[in-house]
């Protein structure tokens, strides 16, 4: 056993690891009863040529004194097969008279060199105790930071996949090839934010021969980053007051933003754009240039979704509750510009506001109303 400095020497040890570590010491005692366990099994029972899993032993480790005594459990039998395992009812009733078949019988067995014997041996299982708690605790912490954002460092690039890993504090993310913004530029070193899309407790799992430890997967792309960004910025959002309703965004190249105030005497659009637009212009930098149009939220269809085709303006709008589609007019001069290049405006407001979207230009919808009237002239009866 130990002597008593050093059982307060080792009490003192697991005391400024689990401080420095910030890991429960009852984690660093049972790691370090396992490594005494697994030490003395290995040396017991190379005394009977036998593999270590036939010793049962137990291991008390005093939390306080950080004595140690080891106690080898042993079933009683009437005829002993196994030595290492195994105690027969005549010696243990010597131990104790009432002792039956099949009882336990814990004997101390704690050797007066098991220090020597058991230190190598001890420290590796602690030390590797310690790690799994480690990881176990940054799994805890990042598990918690999803759906939120993050600063990453780029550390590495793989080139055949493309994907980029990068340092997220204490552990590694990964931004896959598909949650990428073609606007990046990836270099060791650069420095972003990312959105935290799931955490994976070991990311081995995920990438075969990397090494132990939580894998966080972010992404560039995903409209969470936007409305994350903009917490950061406006402070009305944080409050509470201004409320992002929905994002619809193509990552790179432009998103539309849907905002509410409750407060009548406070606008959203404004308080997103901030003073002088330095708001809106933060988080556009943030997002190498992407374009971003924020807009007001109505709960009446037809003003949301002709905010939502906005810089267009809308000379009319039809609803259709049932269908949940609205076709909408504009002027001729406004027809591209409402549709968008290659239709991106048309499909970010559809996709913001939930609705299908039937733009229509002022002279396309005056030559399909004089048609309807000249058939509905056509059909109807002449007059005697």
């Amino acid at each position: 056993m130990m002597d008593k400095n050093e059982n307060k020497e080792m009490i003192e040890a697991v005391a400024l690891l689990a401080k420095e570590k910030n890991i429960s010491k009852e984690v660093l005692f049972s790691a370090i009863e396992e490594a005494l366990k697994s030490a003395y099994k290995n040396n017991f029972n190379k005394q009977y040529g036998m593999p270590p899993s036939n010793a049962n032993v137990r291991v008390e480790l005093d939390r306080v004194t950080g004595a140690v005594r080891l106690y080898a459990r042993k079933t009683v039998v009437e005829w002993v097969i196994d030595e290492a395992a195994e105690i027969s009812l005549e010696d243990a009733r010597k131990i104790q008279p009432s002792y039956e078949e099949d009882d336990i019988v814990e004997i101390e067995v704690t050797p007066n060199n098991f220090r020597r014997m058991a230190a190598q041996t001890a420290k590796q299982v602690i030390v590797q105790k310690i790690r799994e708690a480690e990881r176990g605790k940054t799994y805890e912490d990042f598990i918690e930071k999803e759906n939120e954002i993050l600063t990453a460092i780029v550390h590495s690039i793989d080139p055949e996949t493309r994907a980029v890993y990068v340092e997220l504090g204490k552990t590694e993310g990964v931004l896959e090839a598909g949650q990428q913004m073609t606007t990046d530029v990836y270099t060791p070193g650069e420095r972003f934010k990312v959105y935290v899309l799931e955490v994976v407790a070991d990311r081995r799992l995920a990438r075969p021969g990397a090494k132990h430890g939580p894998q966080v997967s972010v992404s560039r792309i995903h409209p969470g980053l936007v409305k994350r960004l903009f917490e950061l910025e406006v402070p009305e959002i944080q409050t509470g007051t201004v409320q992002i309703k929905s994002i619809a965004r193509e990552a790179g190249s432009r998103t539309k933003m849907a905002v509410y105030s409750s407060d009548p005497m406070i606008d959203p659009v404004g308080s997103c754009v901030g003073p002088r637009g330095q708001r809106v212009d933060r988080v556009v930098t943030e997002l190498r240039g992407e374009k971003i149009d924020i807009i007001k939220w109505s709960a009446d269809p037809a003003e949301f979704v002709a905010n939502a085709l906005n810089p267009a303006h809308v000379v009319n709008l039809f609803v259709s509750e049932k269908d949940k589609a609205c076709r909408v007019v504009v002027p001729d001069n406004q027809l591209s510009l409402a549709i968008g290049k290659e239709g991106q405006n048309a499909r970010l407001a559809a996709r913001l506001t939930g609705w299908k979207i039937d733009i229509k230009s002022q002279s396309q919808i005056d030559e399909q109303m004089m048609l309807e009237e000249q058939a509905a002239d056509d059909q109807a009866p002449a007059l005697e």
